[in-house]
């Protein structure tokens, strides 16, 4: 920051002629040391980056075991629906371990549609769809279909 304001300043002197000197002193430049740039001693600067690598290494984890976790929604999707798999779904999943599980808001939405799943495929589920359907347009459709047979019965033989 001192760099920045120093060079700022130095090079407006320089424009309005007030004579800022043509060289600089070796002494004020930059120093080489980055923990003396950032203000710091150098263990201070040690412990700063070991904290900034640790965190770093924290997201990291958590952004994979994010990725981990959507990837094996993505998988379980793909099963319900009879969809192709995915390599890089399942590269994902290895890569963060064999804990990835579904996240718990999205394993009791599941969980719910496995239920109503269940349901629908009972035999009582099916006498509630029976209950649910228009009746006079079923027998239409029986009336329909049994006088397409009887038509085409009596194209294809003679006795009728």
């Amino acid at each position: 920051m001192a760099f920045l304001m120093k060079s700022m300043l130095s090079n407006q002197v320089k424009n309005l002629g007030l004579g800022g000197g043509g060289e600089e002193s070796k002494e004020e430049s930059t120093p080489s040391d980055p923990a003396a740039a950032a203000g710091m001693t150098r263990e201070e600067y040690e412990e700063y980056q070991k904290q900034v690598v640790e965190e770093k290494m924290e997201r990291d984890a958590a952004f994979a075991q994010k990725k981990a976790e959507r990837a094996c929604l993505r998988v379980h999707l793909r099963e319900k629906y009879r969809l192709p798999k995915s390599e890089l779904d399942e590269n994902q999943i290895q890569m963060a371990g064999d804990d990835v599980d579904l996240p718990e808001d999205l394993r009791k939405m599941v969980a719910e549609d496995q239920v109503e799943e269940e349901d629908k495929d009972s035999i009582l589920g099916q006498l509630q769809n029976i209950q649910n359907m228009d009746m006079d347009t079923i027998k239409e459709k029986a009336q329909a279909t049994f006088t397409e047979m009887k038509q085409a019965a009596e194209q294809k033989c003679s006795v009728m």
